[in-house]
């Protein structure tokens, strides 16, 4: 019986971009298509089949400790963006910014999908999902550049809509427009998950 099973719910990717500049200059290049290899995006400035922890995985390793590189790729929720926008006051805003590799509309509640689904695309490649990630500091510097008075209120408008993190299971492409099916573990959830969280 496979260990992964595959939903109804499919998403189109509607914006896809590459973060060629250093990360404290965070700008996602947008562009209509993009290869994914093992080691991530080619081109991409997270690419890599391993990186030096981060300040996320202090509980695990010192920073800086060499690790798997489960971070290969930002996917964002078109849905959640846009509100996002709507309650940091915007009418819109860009995924540029947040260093977005990938925006998917029509899949609900995008950043709290489950660790380890799947999203494969046309070409069958496939992204595994790491972790819903973060609101930080970088996307509200990048958005101060571009929306001066409106960079401090991203962090707060973004808790719980940043999207999730991803890696690379099998090779191919993704281009704009393109239809991904999300996969979920067939499993319940964890029984003991709150009382962990507590401790």
């Amino acid at each position: 019986m496979p260990i992964l099973k595959a939903t109804a719910y499919t998403g189109r990717i509607t914006f896809l971009g590459r973060v060629t500049a250093p990360l404290e200059l965070l700008h996602s290049e947008p562009c209509t298509e993009v290869t994914a290899t093992f080691a991530g995006i080619e081109g991409e400035l997270h690419n890599g089949q391993t990186a030096p922890s981060c300040v996320r995985m202090t509980t695990q390793y010192p920073k800086g400790t060499t690790v798997a590189n489960t971070r290969q790729i930002s996917i964002l929720s078109q849905e959640e963006l846009t509100e996002i926008a709507a309650r940091m006051g915007l009418e819109s805003l860009s995924p540029s910014p947040l260093g977005a590799t990938m925006v998917i509309e029509g899949i609900p509640d995008f950043s709290h999908i489950p660790p380890g689904s799947r999203l494969q695309g046309a070409s069958g490649a496939t992204l595994v999902v790491n972790l819903n990630n973060r609101p930080c500091t970088f996307p509200s510097r990048a958005i101060e550049t571009l929306h001066p008075g409106f960079g401090p209120k991203f962090k707060p408008a973004a808790n719980g809509r940043r999207g999730v993190v991803a890696w690379v299971e099998r090779e191919g492409s993704f281009s704009l427009g393109d239809t991904v099916r999300l996969h979920i573990p067939d499993q319940r959830p964890w029984q003991h998950l709150a009382e962990a969280r507590r401790g």
